[in-house]
């Protein structure tokens, strides 16, 4: 065993993660090796404020469309507040209706039995949880796995059902592994981003809590994943039900936000669930756990655990698995 130790004070955090130059290099080498991708099929479960605009329906759609790899154990209802919603409640709630509508399309009216309601409203502060009924369902079926064999949680909303999970019981970070879209590319020039600018305190929360984690930023790497009216019409037209809602509802939140004759729509949130699926569908690289500050800017601390950071998208390859998986349904 290779360790190098040099006495300095310990700074703890509620996770048991120390930062300091006490440096042990197996406890690091194993906090790498827990970052790699998963071989074989998985169980996981999937956190999503899918009334935000469109792109969660697709990634569930996906998602349930890979069931040969991703064995889906229960869905999350997250908050988000947007020109969809009157606050976050009203935003979980709306988000909690859209899974029904869509599980009903997609004729798996099973997993309704699995979905639940997620937090009502956004952290108030990094040490208080906002307990719901899904937050404590992640808290009990991630006791359930192990270290070497966790539980997937693919996370596509601001991530307040997570971060309360890990603060009400902390011991969970050492049995899931978590892909966040989250935060805007390292390169950009801000971090304001939607679904961590509306709940800092828990991206905070999450990223601080040295859980196994994967971070798929929005603007800069994942927007670069979209698509157009042309080409929905084109691959999805009249496929089945699910097909031409989602269609129609793109193109209506094109309109809405974009306002453009020629438009394209990120469909962002697929890549979460495409991450743990085949790794030719996009790059990634080991970083230290970036910190995400109140003014919508990061911080570096090298000394950070490592995540895993993906930068580039095979965008047409995705769009190619995404586009037959739908038109299979």
């Amino acid at each position: 065993k290779i360790k190098e130790k040099r006495s300095h004070t310990m700074i703890p955090n509620p996770f048991g993660f120390s930062y300091s130059d006490d440096i042990d290099i197996s406890e690091m080498e194993q906090s790498i090796a827990r970052l790699k991708r998963p071989q074989g099929r998985i169980d996981v479960v999937l956190d999503t404020d899918t009334f935000n605009e469109v792109d969660d329906q697709f990634a569930l759609a996906y998602l349930l469309q890979s069931e040969d790899r991703l064995n889906l154990k229960a869905i999350y209802a997250a908050p988000f507040d947007n020109h969809h919603s009157n606050g976050p409640k009203d935003g979980m709630e709306r988000s909690y209706e859209e899974i029904f509508r869509v599980l009903a399309m997609l004729k798996k009216s099973q997993y309704e039995e699995c979905t639940y309601k997620g937090a009502e409203q956004f952290l108030d502060s990094e040490e208080t949880p906002a307990v719901s009924a899904a937050a404590e369902h992640l808290c009990s079926l991630a006791m359930e796995y192990t270290k070497e064999d966790p539980l997937y949680v693919i996370a596509i909303a601001a991530c307040t059902n997570i971060a309360s999970a890990l603060l009400m019981k902390p011991e969970i970070k050492d049995r899931i592994f978590v892909v966040w879209l989250g935060g805007l590319s390292l390169d950009w020039h801000d971090n304001f981003s939607f679904n961590a600018k509306q709940d800092v305190a828990a991206a905070r929360v999450l990223l601080g809590s040295g859980v196994p984690l994967v971070l798929l930023p929005g603007r800069g790497v994942v927007d670069h994943f979209s698509t157009t009216g042309p080409e929905l019409e084109y691959w999805l037209r009249g496929k089945n039900e699910f097909c031409d809602y989602i269609i129609d509802k793109t193109r209506h939140e094109a309109e809405i936000v974009s306002g453009e004759t020629c438009w394209s729509r990120p469909i962002s949130d697929v890549t979460a669930v495409a991450w743990l699926l085949d790794t030719s569908f996009m790059l990634d690289r080991l970083e230290p756990s970036p910190i995400m500050e109140y003014d919508h800017h990061y911080a570096k601390d090298k000394r950070r655990h490592f995540i895993r950071y993906v930068y580039s998208i095979n965008r047409d390859r995705l769009m190619k698995d995404l586009f037959d998986k739908l038109a299979s349904i």
